[in-house]
């Protein structure tokens, strides 16, 4: 994805200058983001919601993705293998400070092992004539996060491990719309990452990060059900880490798409595109030196009012830029 931030602006135009259809839904774009172990110790954020809480309102959410990750690719005097399973545990929260202004913390949780998926990823792999890649051939159950560089170890992760990630503070400005009254709603969002994980096993970066975007949705009532388009785009600006420093960017430009089917009462479909360009420079691996698409579908199950429960799965468009797959599952309720 060489230009995410001009697709999403021209979105998000074209989605907020389209008319008003008087409904504004409460479909949310999914809380995650690529968790590849290279890419996820930054402070890449989901795009989030166009709303922001109303003064007082508050919301708690517990955000879990569980990916896969097989990739052994070289090229010149590189050599990457990223093989083993990622758990990230998120406990997010928010509450709304002001008539247009809220405030977030989100607090991470990383266990990196050998997994248990492989076996099933091959035997889906097999079932629907999917190229292996090689992970048939690989050993079942390993974790290795290795990147060489003429010979040298970079990154070495051989060892299952866990600890705490690193916290982000979030908030939210509300630009346009947002109540009851308006369809269509646009929202300033900023993050900054603060490096409290371990970077020497891969649970953050050791930079700390900046990330400002523009986030915007718009409902329609029909008979066929709720709708809603949302999207967002902007800018992540990183201090040098502990990994990779001299190959790490400074700047990174982040965009998404998505649209959202309510049905039914308790039910909602949803499908997203993520991109990013890449976080690194000086590399001749995908894995590194490009940018990353990956499609997101799943959708939400309205347990009440006040509680909703996503379940997704994402998987890599830009082959060896994400993870083979990620379960991604949010839970969040709002009080």
């Amino acid at each position: 994805m060489k230009h995410p931030v001009a697709a999403t602006a021209a979105f998000l135009v074209l989605l907020l200058c389209t008319p008003p259809a008087g409904y504004p839904s409460d479909i949310l774009p999914f809380r995650t983001s690529n968790r590849s172990p290279l890419v996820q110790i930054y402070g890449l954020p989901p795009v989030g919601d166009s709303r922001v809480l109303a003064a007082g309102a508050k919301e708690l959410a517990l955000v879990f993705d569980l990916a896969s990750h097989y990739v052994d690719d070289s090229a010149r005097s590189e050599r990457i293998v990223l093989d083993g399973e990622t758990v990230r545990l998120c406990l997010t929260g928010r509450v709304g400070i002001a008539r247009r202004f809220e405030a977030g913390l989100e607090l991470p949780w990383v266990l990196q092992n050998g997994g248990f998926l492989d076996g099933f990823i091959e035997n889906y792999h097999d079932t629907f004539g999917f190229s292996q890649g090689g992970r048939d051939q690989a050993p079942r159950g390993r974790l290795l996060f290795q990147y060489q560089r003429g010979g040298a170890d970079r990154v070495y992760v051989d060892r299952s491990n866990s600890g705490i990630g690193d916290v982000r503070l979030n908030g939210g400005v509300q630009l346009l719309g947002g109540d009851r009254e308006n369809s269509g709603a646009l929202a300033l969002r900023a993050s900054l990452k603060l490096p409290t994980g371990d970077s020497g096993d891969l649970h953050g970066s050791g930079s700390t990060d900046l990330a400002l975007w523009l986030s915007a949705g718009k409902g329609w009532k029909t008979a066929s059900g709720l709708w809603e388009l949302f999207g967002g785009g902007g800018i992540l600006g990183m201090t040098e880490g502990d990994v990779l420093p001299d190959q790490q960017k400074d700047i990174v430009a982040f965009g998404s798409l998505g649209a959202g089917w309510q049905p039914l009462a308790w039910l909602t479909l949803k499908v997203q595109l993520d991109g990013h360009t890449a976080f690194y420079r000086d590399s001749d691996l995908a894995e590194l030196g490009s940018g990353s698409v990956q499609a997101v579908m799943g959708g939400t199950l309205h347990v009440s009012g006040r509680t909703a429960l996503d379940i997704g799965v994402a998987e890599d468009l830009v082959v060896k830029t994400a993870p083979d797959v990620v379960f991604h599952f949010a839970l969040r309720h709002r009080f």
